[in-house]
């Protein structure tokens, strides 16, 4: 069955029509000359073999019009000329060269052929002539061979033009596609967001007690505790500040469950990420990177939240920072799309594994030895509430771009400008 199918991928069913046509021509048409029984063969070995060579380009049509031309005359030129039963065999070469060139491209091929076989008319010696009955007949030939080139030129043009049509349609389709996935991801995050922001916030107020108890407990020991026994007032210090840490995650965890109550005022775009990558240079300054900007020098101020943007750019530029190696960069940058803003951070980093890429905006999900996963989370609801999109490309050891896509409001909401 594999080899049957294999001969089929490499013998077409024309190709034996082809072969046959051209055999049973050599073997029983009107002229058994020696060269006009070659030239058939040849013309029928060239015909299967066009479509499994390198000919799709201009210069490949042209080559193949070309041989073809050249056999398809010599052999009128053995089998009577002018007057040859095998003058149709021109119709090969004008028909291959109009469904792969133009319509000046065709009309020209078709020009040829037909001064070609015209040409046969000029080699009449003094003794031969074509009767005035005849001359008809081979008008009508030459007519007919050149229309055949222009019918076959628009039925190739048709045919091309439905193509390109299911080519774009088909693109459109995959487009669609792919909005469609990104909707159905967003959907599925939004749902997992909602149940774990419900279980963050019953978590986070039953905790709050404990460690408020916890707090006073740990100060009020280091108080009564004998000033040299440094053991007991170390343990109270670190209850202490261990309280502090997990009283600020819970807090983290409210900030992610509690609903986001956006205030929406004209702002600076370039003046709010330059703050951002301020406090990123400031506070981390053992990162060691190189923060470029690249900003656009179009976009005027418009509304959005500027103390929450400026966090999302903050969280977005430190994970850039701290998953470029010392001494790498990271590039920040703004353009305006119509109605929609896009900030892009780029770095050439660790990059983000495939397998957990749909994962990287869920709560909890990290893959850092320190950290509890919240920061995308808490960037993607920002974005979220401001009614834009996050995207991020990414490439296991290649670096990572996340897009924020913000709509570019000019009013408040409220029809304030």
């Amino acid at each position: 069955m594999e080899s049957g199918g294999a001969f089929w991928r490499v013998v077409r069913v024309q190709d034996i029509v082809w072969l046959a046509l051209f055999g049973a021509l050599a073997a029983f048409g009107p002229d058994q000359n020696p060269y006009t029984v070659t030239f058939l063969l040849a013309l029928g070995l060239f015909q299967v073999l066009e479509s499994k060579l390198p000919l799709a380009s201009v210069r490949g049509a042209i080559f193949s019009y070309s041989v073809k031309l050249i056999l398809c005359y010599l052999l009128i030129g053995q089998s009577d000329g002018i007057g040859s039963s095998y003058y149709w065999v021109l119709f090969l070469p004008v028909i291959s060269a109009a469904t792969q060139l133009g319509l000046a491209g065709t009309a020209a091929t078709s020009l040829i052929a037909c001064g070609a076989y015209l040409s046969f008319w000029l080699r009449l010696t003094s003794d031969q002539f074509i009767p005035p009955d005849q001359v008809r007949e081979l008008v009508l030939r030459v007519i007919v061979m050149a229309s055949s080139g222009f019918v076959t030129h628009q039925l190739a043009e048709a045919t091309r033009s439905e193509a390109r049509r299911a080519e774009a349609a088909a693109e459109k389709l995959v487009e669609i596609n792919r909005h469609l996935q990104e909707a159905e991801a967003a959907v599925r995050r939004s749902e997992r967001l909602a149940a774990l922001g419900q279980l963050s916030a019953g978590l986070a107020h039953e905790l709050r007690n404990p460690l408020g108890t916890m707090k006073t407990s740990a100060e009020m020991l280091l108080k009564s505790v004998d000033g040299n026994n440094e053991v007991a007032r170390e343990m109270a210090g670190f209850i202490s500040s261990e309280v502090d840490r997990t009283n600020s995650l819970v807090t983290r965890f409210l900030d992610f469950a509690r609903p986001l109550a956006l205030r929406l005022e004209k702002a600076d775009l370039t003046e709010v990420i330059d703050r951002a990558i301020g406090d990123i240079e400031k506070r981390s300054p053992a990162l060691g990177i190189v923060i470029y900007k690249n900003y656009s020098p179009d976009i005027p101020p418009f509304y959005f939240d500027a103390q929450m943007m400026e966090r999302v750019i903050y969280n977005l530029v430190l994970n850039a920072a701290q998953a470029s190696r010392p001494g790498a960069s990271v590039t920040v940058k703004t353009r305006q799309l119509g109605d929609t803003v896009e900030i892009a951070v780029i770095d050439r980093g660790s990059g983000i594994d495939p397998k957990h890429l749909e994962n990287i905006f869920n709560p909890f999900f990290t893959t850092k030895s320190t950290g509890v996963g919240l920061g995308l989370a808490i960037v993607n609801k920002v974005i979220d509430e401001h009614g834009g999109k996050l995207a991020v490309e990414s490439e296991a050891g290649a670096g990572s771009i996340f897009r924020v896509y913000l709509p570019f409001r000019e009013t408040n909401g409220e029809g304030n400008a």
